[in-house]
């Protein structure tokens, strides 16, 4: 059974369904080198048949360590990388036919994870900010532009005479409000926002993602949201997916899983969050290494560092078992076997 992040019966067409998606890089030597040293053909798999599908105004998360394939399935989801396997629509139209359609390709649009990259540094705000306007022919006149991108500023909590700046005349907080605003300038529907607070102050991210909430309430907009913080997704998201080693182990409503997670990794990730309230609580720590995605390891990828893990997830595969309300890839789960008796 696939990886799925919505429970079946969703009666509106989702904005994103992914199914069975996958992505794979060559990352063999040069075919000479390989020739001459008798050496293989290598490949990386960065994302292994992960499915969701995430209605309209609702935040989808997905979470895990660095390397799982999260930032993968994040360009995917907006057509920058095209996929080696399965298939991922937008509002029903694969992304490819969206993308090549200016009336959809403008309605979605990405927050990159780094503000010091991702802006010009030689173009004033104003500038980078009107850019998708003049992509799309958005508005018409220089005065229209000007009139949208001042009150695109208001709206993020900068001033207009902000846009007369370049960037680095402002804060890591100032710049991804910056970079918020150039993705709302096409007038979207759906962002992938990859990871937007991973680079910037813990008091920053705050009025960051209380931003973000603000402009998805008022604008009804839809996140693909990106993260490797469990407090910052608790915050933002209403489903979450738990992403190891290019699968989705465990998925299903965001606050089923805080309050009682079954995947043993999902446990490990959420018992090394600091909590005051659970001092002197028995925690499994995060312990051992990825492995690599060149290599993976039989069966159930985890089971190298997974507590529960026996013979059977050794040499097979693990489906997607119903917990209630949420979905788990674990045969620990499936037998029973991974509550005390």
């Amino acid at each position: 059974m696939p990886d799925v992040a919505v429970q079946p019966g969703v009666a509106e067409v989702p904005v994103l369904e992914a199914r069975d998606l996958g992505r794979t890089y060559d990352v063999s030597r040069p075919w000479l080198q390989r020739v001459l040293s008798g050496g293989q053909r290598r490949t990386l798999r960065a994302v292994d048949g992960v499915s969701f599908a995430l209605p309209k105004g609702k935040t989808l998360a997905l979470v895990g360590e660095s390397g799982c394939g999260k930032t993968t399935v994040a360009r995917m989801s907006v057509g920058l990388l095209p996929p080696s396997a399965g298939e991922i629509h937008f509002e029903g139209e694969p992304i490819a036919v969206a993308r090549a359609r200016p009336g959809l390709r403008q309605r979605m649009n990405m927050i990159f994870q780094d503000p010091y990259a991702s802006l010009n540094p030689r173009w004033r705000v104003r500038d980078i900010i009107a850019e998708p306007m003049r992509a799309f022919g958005i508005a018409s006149t220089a005065a229209e532009r000007r009139a949208r991108v001042d009150a695109l500023l208001l709206q993020v909590g900068l001033s207009p005479k902000d846009g007369e700046k370049y960037p680095h005349a402002f804060s890591g907080g100032q710049r991804q409000r910056v970079s918020i605003a150039r993705a709302l300038a096409s007038g979207p529907d759906f962002l992938v926002c990859d990871e937007p607070t991973s680079a910037l102050d813990v008091s920053v991210q705050a009025q960051i993602l209380n931003l973000m909430r603000g402009l998805q309430d008022r604008l009804g907009l839809t996140y693909l949201f990106i993260s490797h913080n469990l407090a910052v997704v608790r915050h933002m998201a209403d489903l979450l997916g738990v992403m190891y080693l290019g699968r989705i182990v465990e998925s299903g409503p965001s606050e089923a899983i805080f309050a009682d997670p079954r995947h043993p990794y999902t446990r490990m990730l959420m018992d090394a969050v600091p909590d005051l309230e659970a001092v002197g609580r028995a925690r499994t720590p995060v312990g051992g290494e990825v492995p690599s995605p060149i290599n993976p390891p039989p069966g159930c990828t985890f089971h190298p560092r997974c507590p529960l893990a026996n013979d059977r997830c050794r040499v097979e595969k693990p489906g997607h078992t119903a917990a209630g309300d949420v979905l788990v890839a674990c045969h620990a789960v499936e037998e029973g076997r991974d509550r005390p008796r």
